[in-house]
């Protein structure tokens, strides 16, 4: 029998027992790699909610076998019971979760559900510079998690330069603004996703120069 076969099977012996993720991943049953989501079940009164967290071994029996699924790979953040609980994905790849349904009577009932974990989005973040003299330049360090290649768009709040086949993290890029000014990373994409989340904002202070005076000559 294929897994998804056995899955059905499962989820169908279920009844009514509805599974959940959180809203914001309730279509997709998708999390990236270091993020945490809610689990549910329909609440009934008098019900018990146990549940174990899967690899995909589709070869065991997750009718009978507990859950397999090592803390350093996927955990539950504040234990496995309850009609709803969450789960920490650290590690890219497919999971199965099962809760366990035990209602005043003694009798119990299982379904089933899984979640795709990609791989964590790249983040970006900026190291704060030393003020600089005006018309001066300053190097922005900008240290990038995740996969090369990078792409990333670098605010002044005016304007945006976009940085195309970072290869190496810290990037290093000059600038050299006439008055203080605030950077930001809006963007910033690896080889595997996109973040739209900004970054850190720094200030870069420029200082001004003196006034240039007339020099004067006076005789002896």
């Amino acid at each position: 029998m294929s897994v998804h076969a056995y899955i059905t099977r499962l989820v169908l012996a279920a009844g009514m027992l509805l599974l959940a993720v959180a809203p914001a991943m309730a279509q997709t049953n998708t999390v990236y790699a270091g993020q945490t989501s809610d689990l549910s079940a329909t609440v009934v009164n008098g019900e018990t909610y146990t549940w174990d967290l899967y690899t995909d071994d589709v070869s065991i029996n997750f009718g009978i076998v507990p859950g397999n699924c090592p803390p350093a790979t996927a955990y539950f953040t504040s234990g496995n019971t309850g009609p709803v609980v969450s789960v920490t994905w650290l590690i890219p790849g497919v999971y199965y979760y099962k809760v366990t349904v035990v209602n005043a009577n003694g009798c119990s009932n299982i379904a089933l559900g899984m979640m795709t974990v990609l791989n964590a989005l790249p983040v970006a973040e900026i190291q704060a510079v030393a003020p600089v003299c005006a018309g001066d330049y300053a190097s922005l360090v900008i240290s990038l998690s995740g996969s090369p290649p990078w792409s990333i768009d670098l605010s002044d709040g005016t304007n945006t330069i976009t940085y195309d086949n970072i290869s190496s993290s810290p990037f290093t890029t000059p600038v050299a603004p006439l008055v203080s000014t605030n950077y930001t990373v809006t963007r910033v994409s690896d080889a595997y996703g996109q973040n739209l989340n900004h970054s850190n904002t720094i200030l870069l202070v420029v200082k001004p120069r003196p006034l240039t005076s007339p020099i004067i000559q006076y005789g002896p």
